[in-house]
C-alpha cells in the first residue's frame, strides 16, 4: 500500500531546535489551554486516516475479545487475579517510595521505549508512580488480548494493534501535565517552549499533516536527487531518467530500476553520500530509472496492464535501444518489484526464450506472496478493501496522505506520537532529515489499478497462483521465470518481513542468490559501504526447498554493505567494458534535466 519510514529511532538522533519565545507564553496560554491541545492532539495526526478508524471494522476485532473472555468466565477469574496481584504489588511499590525506601521497579519500560527515558520518571516518586501505573495497565491489557480464549490468530492480532493504538495514545508523555520534562523546558524558557509548540502545532494543522520534517529543508534537484542525468522518454505514466556516466567506459548491458509508485524515486538518489544511483555509476554501470507520474483523478482508469506495458516494458526498451544492448538488468524496489515480478511472469510467456529482453533480476524488500504481509495485515480484510475502493470510486485515486497516516499507525510511537511529544510539548522543530522529507512527499494511486492491487494481490493472493491472473493478454505463471535472481531483504521490515520476502525464493526456479540485510524496509536498503561499517548482512545461495530459518542458519553474518556483493554478482554479468554513452541521443532527447518534472509533481 505505501512505504513508510522505518527511521524512527534515527529521527530521534537527529538534532533537535528547541525555539525561546517567552512574551507569547501568557497568551498562548489563555487562547490555547493544555485541554484543548490534547484534544486537538490526539486527531490531527490521524486526520487523514479518520474515516478507516471510524469504521465499524476497527471495534470488531475488539469488541470479539471481550466477548470471548466473557465466555470463559474460569479464565477471566484466572487473568483478572493476576492483574489485582499486579496492582497489589504496584500498591506496596509506592508506599515504599514515598517513604523512600529502595525498592525494584514492578515493570521496567522496554530498552528500546525511550519514553521513559528522563531521569524524572525514576528519580522523583510521584512521576516513577505514574510510569509504573501506566507500564502495568499497559502489560496486563496486552497480555489479556494475546491471551484471549477462543480467538482466531488474525482477529488476536488485529485486536493487539488497535488495543496497542489505545495505549500508546493515553501514555502520559503524551501530555503536558503529565510530562515531567515538557513542564521542566516551559519553567526554563519561561513558557517559551509552549508558545513554539503552540505555533508548530497550528503549522501541522495548516499543513493537514502531522510533519516529521520542514518541508522547506529540501529542495528536490537541488538538495536531492542531485546526480546528473536526462529525462530521454515521457508518456502519461512516467519520465524514464537515463544518468550520465561518471566513468570513461561502462558496461554494455544497463541495469533498469523499477521504483515504486508508491512514494517517488529519489530514495534511491538522495544525497551523494546514499545514493544508490551514484553507487552504480561508480563500478561502471549504465542506469535507467523509472519516475512516476503522480495521478489524478483524470489517469483513474489506469489498469496494471498499463503499468507493465506503458510503464516497464517502455523503460526496458528505450534502454536497449540507447544502449544497443539486447537484453537489460532490472531492478525492482518494493512494489516495483512485484511489478517487475509481473512483468518476468508475462515476459517468459509473451517472448520466445531467446529474446525475453531481461538478463536477470534484482528484488529490494519485495513481495510476491501476501498470505503474511507482515503489520500491513490489520487493514486488509473484505470491509477495509471495500471501504477504500468505494472511497477511490468516488474520487478518482486514493490520496498518499490518507496511506501514510495508516501505515504510521504502525509504529505510532516512533511516527506519531514522538513528533507529537517533541513537536508540540517542547517546542521543537522537525528535524531536517532527508529520508523523513522524502517520505512525505507522497503520491496518489490510481482507482482502478489501485483497487486490483489491493484485492487481487493483497486480499486474495493470487500471483502466486499460477494461471488466476491474466495481465496485458498473459496468464501469469512465476514457474515461468528462470532468469536469475538476486532478492535482498531487511531483518527489521515491517512493510515486506524477510521470511515473506524469502517465499520469492520457492516460487520461482532460476538461480537465486538470497540477502538479508540488517535494519528495515528503507535503511536496510540505504546501505553503502563506510568505515568504519555500520551495517550487516548475510547473503548465500537458495534453492526452491529452503526454507528461512534454515537458509539463516547455514548462512554466516557478514560486517559491512551487500552493495559489494551485489556487485560481485552483477557486473560479471553485465557484459563487457565498452565506451560510455552520451546521457542522450537524438532518438532520445534530453526532454528535462533529471530528476525531471514527474518527480515535483503534487
Amino acid at each position: 500500500m505505501a512505504i513508510p519510514t522505518d527511521t524512527s529511532d534515527t529521527s530521534r538522533k537527529s538534532a533537535r531546535r528547541g525555539t525561546d519565545d517567552p512574551p507569547e507564553a501568557q497568551r498562548v496560554a489563555s487562547e490555547f489551554p493544555e485541554a484543548q491541545a490534547a484534544v486537538a492532539g490526539a486527531l490531527v495526526p490521524l486526520e487523514p486516516a479518520a474515516p478507516l478508524l471510524q469504521t465499524p471494522y476497527v471495534q470488531a476485532p475488539l469488541s470479539l475479545a471481550q466477548v470471548a473472555w466473557l465466555m470463559h468466565p474460569q479464565e477471566l477469574g484466572e487473568r483478572l487475579a493476576r492483574w489485582y496481584a499486579d496492582l497489589w504489588r504496584l500498591q506496596w511499590y509506592g508506599w515504599q517510595r514515598m517513604i523512600g525506601l529502595p525498592n525494584d521497579d514492578p515493570v521496567r519500560p522496554n530498552p528500546a521505549d525511550e519514553r521513559f527515558a528522563d531521569p524524572a520518571w525514576s528519580d522523583t516518586p510521584g512521576w516513577d508512580l505514574i510510569k509504573e501505573w501506566y507500564l502495568t495497565f499497559s502489560r496486563n491489557a496486552k497480555d489479556m488480548i494475546r491471551d484471549t480464549p477462543g480467538l482466531s490468530d488474525r482477529d488476536r492480532r488485529r485486536a493487539a494493534f488497535w488495543c496497542r493504538q489505545w495505549l500508546d495514545a493515553v501514555a502520559p508523555t503524551n501530555y503536558l501535565w503529565t510530562n515531567p520534562v515538557a513542564l521542566r523546558r516551559a519553567m526554563e524558557t519561561g513558557g517559551g517552549s509552549l508558545a513554539a509548540g503552540y505555533r508548530n502545532f497550528l503549522a501541522d494543522l495548516e499543513a493537514g499533516d502531522l510533519r516529521m520534517s520542514d518541508p522547506a529543508d529540501f529542495t528536490v534537484g537541488e538538495d536531492l536527487a542531485t546526480t546528473p542525468g536526462a529525462v530521454v522518454l515521457r508518456n502519461r505514466l512516467l519520465e524514464v531518467i537515463h544518468y550520465a556516466p561518471t566513468r570513461p567506459q561502462v558496461h554494455a548491458e544497463p541495469v533498469v530500476i523499477i521504483t515504486p509508485w508508491i512514494n517517488k524515486f529519489y530514495v534511491l538518489d538522495l544525497t551523494p553520500k546514499k545514493s544508490l544511483i551514484g553507487f552504480l555509476l561508480g563500478q561502471g554501470l549504465d542506469v535507467f530509472i523509472t519516475s512516476w507520474k503522480n495521478p489524478g483523478a483524470d489517469l483513474r482508469e489506469l489498469r496494471i496492464d498499463d503499468y507493465l506495458l506503458e510503464g516497464i516494458q517502455v523503460a526496458i526498451d528505450a534502454a536497449r535501444q540507447m544502449t544497443g544492448a539486447n537484453q537489460v538488468h532490472a531492478v525492482g524496489y518494493c512494489i516495483g518489484g512485484t511489478a517487475l515480478a509481473m512483468y518476468l511472469a508475462w515476459a517468459n510467456r509473451h517472448f520466445a526464450p531467446a529474446v525475453v529482453p531481461v538478463a536477470d533480476w534484482t528484488l529490494f524488500t519485495t513481495l510476491v506472496d501476501f498470505a503474511q504481509p507482515g503489520d500491513i495485515e490489520v487493514f486488509i480484510d473484505e470491509a477495509s478493501v471495500a471501504y477504500l475502493c468505494a472511497q477511490m470510486q468516488r474520487t478518482g485515486y486514493l490520496d498518499g496522505r490518507e496511506m501514510a497516516a495508516a501505515f504510521r499507525l504502525l509504529r505510532s510511537n516512533g511516527l506519531i506520537w514522538h513528533y507529537v511529544v517533541h513537536g508540540w510539548l517542547y517546542g521543537e522543530k522537525p528535524p531536517p532529515f532527508d529520508v523523513l522529507y522524502w517520505n512525505m512527499d507522497t503520491t496518489r494511486m490510481p482507482h482502478v489499478m489501485h483497487a486490483w492491487y489491493l484485492t487481487e494481490l493483497y486480499l486474495h493472493n493470487r500471483l502466486i497462483q499460477p494461471g488466476a491472473l491474466t495481465v496485458a493478454g498473459e496468464s501469469l505463471d512465476l514457474g515461468a521465470i528462470t532468469q536469475p535472481l538476486y532478492a535482498v531483504a531487511a531483518a527489521d521490515d515491517h512493510i515486506a518481513p524477510w521470511e515473506q520476502a524469502f517465499r520469492t525464493v520457492n516460487l520461482v526456479p532460476g538461480d537465486k542468490r538470497f540477502v538479508l540485510s540488517s535494519a528495515g524496509h528503507i535503511l536496510g536498503i540505504l546501505n553503502p559501504p563506510v568505515a568504519p561499517p555500520k551495517r550487516r548482512y548475510r547473503a548465500d545461495a537458495a534453492q526452491c526447498p529452503d526454507r528461512p530459518q534454515v537458509w539463516k542458519g547455514r548462512t554466516p553474518e557478514r560486517v559491512g554493505s551487500w552493495w559489494e556483493d551485489w556487485m560481485a554478482w552483477l557486473k560479471p554479468r553485465a557484459g563487457a567494458m565498452v565506451k560510455a554513452r552520451p546521457v542522450s541521443t537524438p532518438a532520445f532527447p534530453a526532454l528535462a534535466p533529471a530528476p525531471g518534472t514527474y518527480v515535483r509533481e503534487h
